[in-house]
């Protein structure tokens, strides 16, 4: 790192559990994040400022005017760029050295495979189960770590899947896909502007954490919050024998 990057990266240098040696290694590092949303815009300002070396993002949608309430990468003057676009426009402001891969697609399975194999860590900011489904099969056949978020309402909660251990639960174990699953997307539900910048930042934090190789990350577990009545908590969360994604008989 030159003096201008050890000057910007001078607050997590200072962190004995970070130091040069971390901040290299999200220098180093590739993350993939899937939507440029409520969840992704807060994912992706953090990983940028933080000085995440390549980040790709993904979303096929374009910035409307009732995504400014929240989706606080993207600025009145974006409304009908695609967010992908007006996202990298952002985070070039926030960090110029950080590289910003913007693809503006819906990526199906076949997609997803080429786009996870290519990085190290992968940031579910989606909004359909669809995705998440997709997702997961994919995070689970390559062992790719990937971190989880969802958020409507006043509810949010976030966990992390890492397949690399096999002891570790996938997303299907906590939610069997359903056919008749119903969406709860924020277009019909509503959404507290303030939870997605939570809940995006709190994956921004697991995806550090997990480059770097420090602390203890939400595997194993959920962590579900309430802002309404401003209360978290854990539960624990357990591989499923017969998952049909990671159970035994599929591995």
């Amino acid at each position: 790192m030159n003096d201008e990057q050890l000057l910007r990266y001078s607050r997590h240098i200072l962190l004995p559990d970070i130091g040069i040696e971390g901040q290299q290694k999200l220098r180093d590092a590739h993350a993939l994040i899937i939507g440029a949303g409520g969840l992704g815009s807060p994912a992706a300002m953090y990983l940028a400022s933080s000085g995440v070396g390549t980040l790709t993002l993904c979303d096929d949608d374009t910035v409307d005017l009732t995504n400014l309430q929240r989706q606080i990468v993207h600025r009145t003057s974006s409304i009908g760029m695609a967010k992908v676009d007006s996202a990298r426009t952002l985070l070039a402001e926030i960090n110029p050295d950080v590289r910003v891969i913007a693809l503006k697609e819906r990526a199906d399975k076949t997609r997803l495979l080429e786009l996870v194999s290519q990085v190290d860590v992968v940031l579910d900011c989606s909004d359909n189960f669809a995705t998440r489904y997709a997702l997961n099969q994919v995070c689970v056949q390559l062992k790719k770590p990937f971190v989880s978020g969802a958020a409507t309402r006043f509810d949010g909660q976030v966990a992390v899947f890492d397949m690399r251990h096999p002891h570790n639960p996938c997303y299907h174990c906590l939610y069997p896909e359903q056919p008749d699953a119903l969406e709860t997307r924020c277009a019909i539900m509503g959404v507290f502007a303030p939870l997605v910048g939570i809940i995006g930042s709190m994956q921004a934090a697991e995806a550090l954490k997990l480059l770097m190789g420090i602390g203890t990350l939400l595997c194993g577990r959920l962590l579900i919050t309430d802002l309404l009545h401003m209360e978290l908590r854990t539960i624990k969360l357990n591989k499923d024998p017969a998952c049909l994604i990671c159970g035994t008989q599929n591995t």
